[in-house]
């Protein structure tokens, strides 16, 4: 009878979730839906050049998507990295560039600020400086920011010069206890690596090639060499892509690397 009982509750408890509402979110950064699966008490934030879900207990966003095209990425706009509170959230919710919260982190840590949405991608936008604000910016290692995390960046704007609408979706990973930020007085919790998804969708169908990177990455390893499935990303973020296709279709494109894509535009 016991057994029948947990049967009984499993099922119900896989009903109440296949069938749970997802709030509908319209927005130009999301290819067939947001990162779904972020704490309630998330701050979601919309802005011309990114959207991102910002976490209270961590500081940081839990995600940050964000679609170019050859107007953002083609410019020569030049913008100072002057480091910003974020505007839209409250004090307690974000770190403060005043005192500097990053103060030292270099030095004792290793790290830089590390932008989500990359400040060099949008420099024909006039919001690029909107990158600058705190939301956007984690502690991330210097080996792993200038290293193969920048070129990926890099390669991503090839793709959009190369005549795509390209979609970027990145994020953290906290798998394990890391250092906090040594002059911060407000807690929060620092990644220990880090993920980005990369689509782009024309005639031939949906093309994703997706990464995960420790905080430790050695800053000669190849972007390659990163390189995992969609599937593993939800597995270890916890977050759920491409929601809004067909299951049939979203499990094909989660489960699977798409080594063409892959090599063509991020080889190296």
């Amino acid at each position: 009878m016991k057994n029948i009982f947990t049967i009984i509750s499993v099922l119900i408890s896989f009903t109440v979730f296949s069938q749970e509402h997802r709030p509908e979110i319209h927005c130009k950064h999301f290819l067939y839906g947001y990162p779904y699966g972020t704490p309630k008490t998330n701050d979601l934030i919309i802005r011309d050049i990114y959207a991102l879900s910002n976490n209270d207990f961590t500081k940081f966003a839990d995600w940050v998507a964000y679609r170019l095209t050859f107007h953002e990425v083609d410019g020569d706009l030049n913008v100072e990295r002057k480091w910003k509170a974020d505007p839209w959230l409250d004090s307690n919710e974000t770190l403060k560039p005043k005192p500097d919260d990053y103060k030292n982190a270099n030095k004792k840590l290793k790290t830089d600020r590390g932008h989500q949405a990359p400040l060099a991608s949008f420099k024909g936008s006039k919001y690029a400086s909107h990158t600058n604000y705190l939301s956007n910016i984690t502690p991330q290692k210097s080996a792993l920011n200038q290293g193969p995390w920048v070129r990926l960046e890099n390669k991503i704007r090839d793709v959009v010069k190369d005549g795509n609408t390209t979609y970027v979706m990145t994020g953290p990973l906290y798998e394990r206890d890391m250092p906090k930020l040594p002059k911060s007085d407000i807690p929060h919790k620092v990644p220990s690596g880090y993920w980005k998804i990369i689509s782009v969708e024309n005639s031939e169908g949906i093309h994703v090639s997706a990464f995960i990177f420790d905080q430790d990455t050695p800053r000669s390893d190849k972007v390659k060499e990163h390189e995992v499935t969609v599937d593993e990303i939800e597995l270890r973020s916890g977050l759920d892509f491409f929601w809004m296709l067909e299951n049939s279709v979203e499990k094909d494109l989660e489960e699977t690397k798409n080594v063409d894509f892959t090599n063509k535009y991020f080889k190296d």
